[in-house]
């Protein structure tokens, strides 16, 4: 047994150092690791506007001021595809990138107009070896848009397109910020393509910085020379309307860098600080949108010279004046990682599209391509546990919402809801397993004759044979309906049938003594059965009158539109129940052998000193008992926080915070097998 025992200890010890051993790698930091560093592809005389990679980071993509799109390995620098976009006459005042995943680009050019491109890979295996071609589409039929018929320069722009519609703001020479739309639709009857151009005109009053257009096409920002961030609504394309104006930095700072999140909802600004601030729209209590300041980030001290977000995680990496990059993630509000680059950095930089890989470009010419390993960047002890505000809340919440293996959305992990049903679980099963199951203990073990015993111990152990997953089926589509439908009749019962078993013992003690002598003593509880089914009966009987002339017939109705308490059919009290009935029998059964296990010598010295038998139970079994009553609530405890099955079937595995006892909630156990 000692041996037996002893390997118990061990195997559960290095379960836990296994667990420990899989779990802290979502808490360690980034790590960068240098691949190579080679001579820029192209040019390095010229300009670099852009760079970017593709998924797989085995093909960049660099694009030079003079118009030219090059393509290389990253690995090793060599050219693989060059394409010129934008002729030497013309020539290119300003270029910005839409949405990462679009891969957009767009060139605003010297003569007023504006080019969209889109730099797209194709995958082929020939000969089972994986190839990548590059390529450069055209929207637009490649032909440049005329922004501005003066045909001034574009000094500024921002666009973004859904393959139907594009969006592109462009400030000019002369500080005109025009809004260009552009609807293209297909007749489906002769596939005839029209396309439907709306414009307009912005009035700015100050020296614009940056500006952005969201993935939506429904929001543009406006960063101006004196901090201020200037928010407006041009879901109508015809009349944009400013919606807010906000001092996004303090009057002696300057705006240096300014971009969108993934996701297109927060923006990015950072400034000559070295600080970066998220910003988003909040929803108010009369559903207006306003810019809010939700959190920022301090960890570098140079002015930010870029910000490159990650394409599908809430993380971005920045880059400051003094060739430092930082790697952060907004969600968990965590600085993952703070590198200092002696040779100095420009503000190129380019992130893979699952943020594995880096160029950046150095002030000595080079380009250098890096790996990065930063898995769980979302995880930190304050988005674990602590509120967080989401993108598109009104106000910092514990959210439990997984990703479902999809994108689409910000995943939610807080472990406060799932731990908090798990509490509300356990709370609830043991309210009703616990009084029931240790008087029931205390009954059979000091009260009841042995042959009745020795059928009812048994029996209530065998109901802990009861495969739970059974359990949670009748709970959920049986037990679950006829709670609803006798809502008021499941309260009286906890009231009515205690009242009646103590009104049934008042009046078996004023039966004569000869018609009590009929029953042996340790048989009265049988007599209770048939009580209590009566009284059940009873109280199942009165609970449609009383639910019609107090609740107006439907007391779930009445309790949500009267009191504003919310009742899910699949509730706490269900499941509680569910749960306590699994309990009852483990904590009957331990509880019982202590009480039983208590030795006859005090027992009967206690009745000889004078005691009645309650006493004795009371101030002489239960206190000898107790380490074997408390550890019978513990292992009952233990089983009802890691019940499964009853909490998946039995609930509506919904993570909220709220201890209603009529609403469901989603505990751990439930969490992991969902």
């Amino acid at each position: 047994m000692a041996f037996g025992g002893i390997s118990v200890i061990i195997t559960i010890v290095l379960i836990a150092f296994y667990l420990l051993w899989v779990v802290f790698p979502m808490f360690r930091s980034a790590h960068l690791e240098p691949v190579s560093d080679y001579a820029i592809p192209g040019s390095h005389e010229v300009e670099t506007l852009y760079l970017a990679m593709e998924e797989q980071h085995e093909v960049g993509l660099r694009v030079l001021r003079d118009g030219r799109a090059v393509f290389f390995s990253t690995n090793n620098g060599d050219i693989l595809f060059e394409q010129k976009l934008v002729p030497n006459d013309i020539g290119i005042s300003s270029f910005s990138t839409g949405d990462p995943s679009e891969y957009l680009m767009t060139f605003g050019l010297n003569d007023g107009s504006v080019l969209l491109a889109q730099h797209e890979y194709t995958v082929t295996f020939p000969d089972d070896v994986r190839l990548i071609t590059p390529n450069i589409f055209l929207p637009m039929d490649g032909i440049p848009i005329k922004m501005d018929d003066r045909g001034r320069p574009i000094q500024l722009l921002s666009a973004q397109t859904d393959g139907e519609q594009t969006t592109i703001a462009a400030l000019t020479e002369d500080s005109r910020l025009i809004l260009v739309s552009l609807l293209r639709e297909e007749s489906f009857l002769s596939g005839e393509v029209n396309t439907t151009e709306q414009r307009t005109n912005i009035p700015v009053q100050s020296e614009i910085t940056h500006l952005m257009i969201d993935i939506e096409q429904r929001e543009l920002y406006l960063a101006d020379i004196n901090g201020r961030l200037l928010y407006y609504d041009i879901s109508n394309k015809e009349s944009p309307r400013l919606v807010q104006q906000v001092q996004a930095v303090p009057e002696s700072v300057d705006i240096t860098a300014l971009t969108f999140l993934a996701g297109g909802i927060s923006i990015l600004v950072g400034d000559d600080r070295g600080q970066v601030a998220q910003w988003f729209p909040v929803r108010d209590e009369d559903n207006n949108y306003t810019l809010e300041k939700i959190r920022y980030f301090d960890s570098q001290t140079a002015p930010i010279s870029s910000i490159v977000p990650e394409f599908f995680r809430k993380g971005f990496i920045a880059i400051d004046e003094s060739g430092t990059l930082g790697l952060y993630h907004t969600t968990a509000h965590r600085t993952v990682k703070i590198e200092k680059f002696n040779e100095g950095l420009t503000d190129k930089i380019a992130i893979a599209p699952r943020a594995n890989a880096l160029l950046l470009q150095s002030k000595n010419e080079k380009l250098q391509y890096w790996h990065v390993d930063n898995e769980h960047p979302e995880i930190s002890f304050s988005s674990l546990w602590g509120k967080v505000w989401y993108e598109s809340r009104d106000k910092p919440e514990y959210i439990w919402q997984s990703s479902s293996a999809s994108s689409d959305f910000e995943p939610k992990f807080s472990l406060t809801p799932l731990a908090f049903g798990t509490f509300k679980a356990s709370l609830y099963a043991m309210i009703f397993a616990i009084p029931i199951s240790i008087m029931g203990a205390i009954y059979a073990a000091y009260f009841m004759a042995p042959r009745m015993r020795n059928m009812v111990k048994p029996t209530i152990e065998i109901m802990a044979a009861l495969p739970t997953v059974i359990l949670g089926f009748m709970a959920g589509l049986w037990f679950a309906p006829i709670v609803e439908n006798y809502l008021p009749g499941t309260f009286l019962m906890f009231i009515v049938i205690p009242a009646v078993i103590i009104l049934a013992a008042w009046l078996w003690q004023r039966l004569p003594g000869s018609i009590r002598a009929r029953v042996p003593d340790g048989w009265e509880a049988a007599l209770l059965i048939p009580v209590i089914i009566v009284a059940t009966a009873c109280v199942i009987f009165v609970s449609k009158p009383i639910e019609l002339i107090l609740f107006a017939g439907n007391m779930p109705l009445w309790l949500t539109t009267e009191l504003g308490i919310n009742y899910d059919q699949r509730n706490s009290m269900v499941v509680g129940i569910a749960i306590g009935f699994a309990v009852i029998p483990t904590i009957f059964s331990i509880s019982e052998d202590a009480i039983y296990g208590v030795p006859k010598h005090l027992t009967t010295g206690s009745l000889a000193l004078g005691a009645t038998p309650w006493q004795t139970m009371a101030r002489v079994i239960l206190l000898t008992a107790s380490p074997g009553i408390f550890s019978a609530v513990m292992i009952g405890l233990g089983r009802a926080v890691g019940e499964t099955m009853i909490v998946v079937m039995a609930t509506g595995n919904t993570a909220i915070m709220d201890m209603n006892i009529f609403e469901g909630f989603r505990a751990l156990s439930a969490n992991i097998a969902v």
